[in-house]
């Protein structure tokens, strides 16, 4: 019975251990960033679209990202594994999401993408797009064919 009991609280001590490791780990003292200290880079599958990673580690969790997009840049149909938000900064932007009415968001305009769903986005402005999208869990990214099956 005493070494059951030494035991869990051993165990119970290399458990709260690991969660003060990988809390230390994760947890930072903020972020502050004025736009101009955005160093945006190309994307690896839109060309036309910008992105600069805000905050978290898209390959384990939850991420932000801000988005640069010319005029008429087009973000094909595609869906996520997680949760998307978008929130537009600055232009005009088209949103289109299987099951919705297409919506064109200026800035402060809101979309919402549950996990899964088909949609797709484009710069609608006569300049810059600036948006913001935020990711509930860690980023992927799924194209859907052009014949229109989504």
């Amino acid at each position: 019975m005493m070494k059951k009991i030494g035991l869990t609280v051993l165990l119970g001590f290399v458990i709260t251990g690991i969660l003060v490791v990988v809390s230390a780990e994760t947890s930072h003292n903020g972020i502050v960033r004025s736009l101009p200290q955005v160093k945006f880079e190309q994307d690896e599958d839109v060309k036309c679209l910008k992105s600069f990673p805000e905050s978290g580690d898209p390959r384990t969790g939850p991420s932000t990202y801000i988005l640069s997009s010319p005029k008429k840049c087009i973000v094909p149909w595609h869906y996520h594994t997680a949760e998307e938000q978008l929130v537009v900064i600055r232009g005009s932007v088209l949103t289109e999401m299987d099951g919705m009415p297409s919506s064109t968001l200026g800035a402060g305009g809101f979309a919402l993408m549950p996990s899964k769903k088909h949609h797709q986005f484009s710069c609608r402005s006569d300049s810059e797009c600036l948006m913001i999208v935020i990711f509930d869990r860690p980023y992927d990214i799924f194209w859907v064919e052009a014949s229109g099956n989504h």
